[in-house]
């Protein structure tokens, strides 16, 4: 039976047991009286969301998802998918026109690799890691017309037929018979067709994006690599005010996993500061990040990996440069410490007051379910999956992903606090993968190298002046928006097959926090939460109580389920618990 404990600014009774009894692997102490904090549910709130889970996957299009929602193809021997009347249009390949005589195919540019668009099914789940660098995707969008992603983000599988096995695999997209879980939400829920990535580029700047607004600031802690050329790819370059903007992956600084020879910190704010200065409750959960666990192929730490049937092989279930807060040192777990007990996850001191907890706010994903279950549910947690379940092509899938996600979903919509609680579903970048939708730029830069996208040096349009950084100057390698992503709001108060189209991005994330418990405050420095869109648009605030109704789908076909499935008392044990 679920608890139904809540925090109060009083000491509260101590949560029996250690984390290990709830399956979290080891802990540095027992539990104790938990920390002096209010409940999420007790805080004061600018709408009626106490709790918001932001789950982010990984390297997804927009159009690699949804180029033909709500229509899907639905061959015998698929999940069928069937539209609910008066589903929105959403902007993809079937509005814009462009499934056939698509720029794509028509470019002689893109050579034998040119490709019309094309619908991959479940038995093509397994694709390729398209190139999806921060220069690479400006050349692809080629000035907005988005027209040499097979010559410039394409990459072929081995095998497979006809585009599949070519650099035009890059034009490939899923639709409700294998993205069905995401589609199902889409149909019950609400969806942003507007949502973009704050800057070109892939995973890491995309992680930081969603917790800081910010790539610029960051410092070297060991490096192999010079400032990028085009004839040699690296991950920074100098912002043209005496500092450096990341712009492609690299490890954070002294996390025990992390590569030797190149590891970076940042230094500006991330969200998780502006939490802590209010003692608002908050976490990071990633699969893998426990490096206690022992997996069942008997796996371990930094190593710890987890088989998957449709990638074929086994995945490391921690991917050290997708952990957003590790970055900034205020925020840092670099051990990978553990919570001295269940009612500390969320909390940055223990019940003294001053201790700081030995996690800092970081922790593994098992540590989400236990305190959730506990009672102790944060105001404002990020989750990312074990690498196998992140939907990042070459080691993920979508049908691995869509497993995650509805676990995740169906164990939330089962708590008493669903009642009061958002769900953001979206991706770190978009694989490189085709995507028709181009954002005018409004952030420049003109790095001679690093900058492509409207001729050699340039992002943006001439003369104009790059958005400030963390010291308050101009900077370069910011470009943006970039790549459009799949953004879904899940909750009681979401509107029902609802499209918005209001212009949002990755900070929008940071700006909805900041504007639902912190009154409007920004993180300065240049950050892009200030100039971030709103996700208001997707909510629904009339009334006393959202009225949109619970959606349970399978975690395997990601159809809708007649009933709740039964909550274990480990609720997500096994492989998304990790």
């Amino acid at each position: 039976m679920l608890r139904k404990t809540f925090w109060t600014t009083a000491a509260v009774a101590t949560i029996a047991g250690s984390l290990a009894a709830c399956g979290g692997g080891g802990s540095s102490t027992t539990a104790s009286a938990a920390p002096l904090y209010t409940a999420a549910s007790a805080l004061a709130t600018a709408t009626p969301i106490k709790h918001v889970v932001v789950i982010y996957q990984e390297n997804v299009s927009f159009d690699h998802y949804f180029a033909t929602y709500p229509t899907a193809t639905n061959p015998a021997g698929e999940p069928a998918f069937a539209a609910a009347a008066g589903t929105p249009t959403v902007n993809n390949l079937v509005s814009a026109n462009l499934l056939t005589n698509n720029p794509n195919a028509t470019n002689t540019a893109n050579g034998a690799d040119a490709a019309e668009p094309f619908r991959l099914d479940r038995s093509q789940a397994n694709t390729a890691d398209q190139n999806h660098a921060y220069t690479a995707e400006q050349q692809a969008y080629d000035g907005g017309k988005a027209d040499l992603f097979p010559l410039d983000t394409g990459k072929a599988s081995t095998g497979g037929v006809g585009a599949f096995g070519t650099k035009g695999q890059v034009m490939g997209y899923f639709d409700g018979n294998t993205a069905t879980a995401m589609w199902n939400y889409a149909q019950h829920f609400a969806m942003s067709d507007n949502a973009y990535t704050d800057t070109y580029g892939p995973s890491t700047p995309g992680a930081l994006e969603v917790v800081s607004g910010q790539t610029n600031g960051m410092q070297i802690v060991a490096s192999s690599k010079q400032p990028f050329t085009l004839s040699a790819y690296s991950y920074y370059i100098n912002d043209g005010q005496g500092g450096l903007t990341m712009i492609n992956d690299v490890d954070p600084g002294h996390d025990v996993c992390s590569s030797a020879t190149d590891q970076v910190m940042m230094s500006g704010q991330n969200i998780g500061d502006l939490l802590n200065a209010k003692t608002i409750s908050w976490g990071g959960f990633m699969g893998g990040f426990n490096l206690q666990t022992v997996n069942a192929n008997g796996t371990t730490g930094c190593r710890r990996s987890t088989y998957s049937p449709v990638v074929g092989g086994n995945v490391n279930d921690y991917i050290q440069h997708h952990n957003w807060f590790q970055y900034f040192a205020s925020t840092a777990n670099p051990t990978h410490a553990r919570p001295s007990a269940v009612a500390a996850i969320g909390h940055t001191l223990e019940a003294d007051g001053k201790t700081v907890d030995p996690a800092n706010h970081e922790y593994g994903m098992q540590d989400f379910f236990a305190t959730v279950q506990a009672g102790n549910f944060p105001a404002v947690s990020y989750l990312k999956a074990p690498a196998y379940e992140d939907g990042h092509a070459g080691y993920s899938d979508p049908l691995d992903e869509q497993a995650f996600v509805t676990r995740v979903i169906n164990f939330l919509q089962q708590q008493p606090q669903w009642k009061d609680t958002a769900v953001i579903v979206t991706w770190d970048d978009s694989d490189g993968w085709y995507d028709h939708a181009f954002a005018t730029t409004t952030n420049p830069s003109f790095d001679g190298q690093a900058d492509q996208l409207n001729g050699p040096g340039r992002c943006g349009t001439a003369g104009a002046t790059p958005m400030n950084g963390v010291n308050g100057k101009p900077v370069n390698g910011r470009c943006g928006p970039g790549t459009r992503i799949p953004f879904l709001v899940i909750s009681p108060w979401a509107k029902a097959n609802d499209v918005s189209h209001t212009p949002i991005s990755q900070a929008s994330v940071v700006r909805f926090i900041e504007d639902n418990w912190l009154g409007g405050q920004r993180l300065g420095g240049g950050a892009f939460d200030a100039s971030a869109g709103s996700i208001m648009d997707m909510f629904n605030f009339t009334g006393s109580n959202g009225t949109n109704p619970p959606l349970y789908l399978d975690s395997t076909y990601g159809t809708p389920l007649n009933a709740a499935p039964v909550v274990l008392k480990r609720a997500g044990a096994g492989s998304a618990a990790s």
